[in-house]
């Protein structure tokens, strides 16, 4: 694949556009003590980033050997809040990386319509993405399922072999592979190298190095 046949970049927003998993990590880790749920830092991470709700939750109760009650975690959403409104940034060189694209892109993350406007805002970046912003709310299932990314390529008109996916997550990059994208793991955040490399995936720790890999 080379720029020429690249017609449309599908970003994830957390961990990607925006900065914000280790402050969820933080976040994640006051919420899984007040649940009486033990999980270490690299659990949280290996396991919750960029997983839907419907995941999460799973992996919680499996691990606290009991049901959660529906929307539970509604109760601590104003901790997140509280958090990316004193601590969210844009990931470093990412608003350079747009301004630089000249093939339309577009964001899909698991994260709510709210929420992910919200955190777009934050960082000045919400501008860059109106009318072309997609949620895992809009499809039966989030990632890892391709349904979201098969939703955004299908609503800009794009076949899924000419889209690529920048992700940050495993769950994002195996939901690429699913919908038949190829995908740009950036490992300068706190999923490791090791845990997006595969097929059809190109790692990468600097976004700034984007433009010219995708013209690669």
């Amino acid at each position: 694949m080379t720029q020429s046949t690249v017609e449309l970049v599908i970003f994830d927003c957390d961990g990607v556009l925006v900065d914000s998993e280790r402050i969820c990590v933080k976040v994640d880790a006051a919420v899984m003590a007040d649940l009486g749920c033990a999980f270490t830092e690299a659990e949280m991470i290996e396991h919750f980033v960029g997983s839907s709700i419907e995941v999460y939750t799973a992996l919680i109760e499996e691990r606290l050997g009991r049901r959660l009650e529906k929307g539970w975690q509604r109760q601590y959403d104003h901790l997140y809040r509280a958090a990316l409104e004193d601590e969210l940034t844009a990931v470093d060189g990412i608003a350079e990386v747009l301004d630089r694209l000249t093939t339309a892109f577009c964001v899909a993350s698991n994260s709510g319509h709210s929420a992910l406007r919200r955190s777009l805002e934050l960082t000045d970046l919400l501008g860059r993405f109106e009318n072309r912003i997609f949620s895992a709310s809009d499809v039966p299932r989030g990632k890892p399922a391709p349904d979201l990314f098969q939703h955004a390529a299908r609503s800009l008109g794009v076949p899924p072999e000419r889209c690529v996916v920048v992700e940050d997550s495993a769950y994002g990059v195996q939901a690429a592979r699913a919908a038949g994208m190829r995908a740009f793991g950036y490992c300068g955040g706190l999923t490791p190298a090791a845990r997006l490399a595969g097929p059809g995936t190109v790692v990468f720790d600097d976004m700034r190095d984007l433009p010219g890999l995708l013209a690669g």
